[in-house]
């Protein structure tokens, strides 16, 4: 029997929830080199400036969230073709992984098995992701704000990148009408002050 969530129906412009953690539930970031390496593949291949590159990704791929805790990954991300996030996945994962056993001297493989991937198909969905995934760090004892390796920094203005593309969710802040955020004037309130836990509200659609 396939494992939860491993079966991916990809369409283009899909929005997914894309995570995967280390096998046996292992660390996959021992120190804040590995971290930053990880992040800098996503840079590699999502920036638009490298659009001209044979290999990047940028056209093919919107990364919207992303939230890296010390044994697993979550990425909110729209693929703008049919595979974009396979490719994105697959390039990452291997260069990684590559990375990994050179740096600590291992072989074998590091992540459980094939990806996760889930589609977002509504909104409330869709907005409740985000929130899970900026307030994973809470689950260590991190404070989310000052958390280096997720997009959080990115939604309240105190980063900027071009790979990194928080406009879409904020969007649903300047129109707040919409599925009742009304009484939520910014996405930092919505993050930390609704009242309802995210993970329960998305069920299947997080980490098992």
């Amino acid at each position: 029997m396939p494992a939860k969530n491993s079966v991916k129906q990809f369409i283009e412009n899909g929005y997914y929830h894309v995570y995967n953690r280390g096998v046996e539930k292992r660390v996959i970031f021992l120190d804040e080199q590995d971290f930053a390496v990880f992040l800098s593949y996503l840079k590699q291949y999502l920036d638009p400036s490298q659009r001209s590159d044979p290999k990047s990704l940028a056209k093919e791929v919107d990364l919207l969230a992303f939230c890296l805790m010390p044994n697993h990954f979550h990425f909110l991300a729209k693929q703008n073709t049919i595979n974009g996030i396979t490719k994105l996945i697959r390039v990452i994962c291997t260069k990684y992984v590559m990375y990994f056993n050179k740096k600590y001297e291992r072989v074998g493989t590091l992540f459980q098995g094939k990806y996760k991937a889930i589609m977002i198909e509504n909104d409330n969905y869709f907005l409740h992701l985000s929130r899970y995934i900026h307030l994973n760090p809470a689950h260590i004892g991190s404070d989310p704000k000052t958390y280096r390796w997720s997009s959080y920094s990115y939604y309240l203005g105190q980063s900027s990148a071009q790979w990194v593309k928080p406009q879409e969710i904020l969007t649903f802040f300047r129109s707040a009408q919409k599925l009742s955020l009304k009484d939520y004037f910014s996405y930092e309130s919505f993050v930390e002050d609704y009242k309802e836990d995210s993970e329960e509200i998305l069920g299947e659609l997080t980490l098992e």
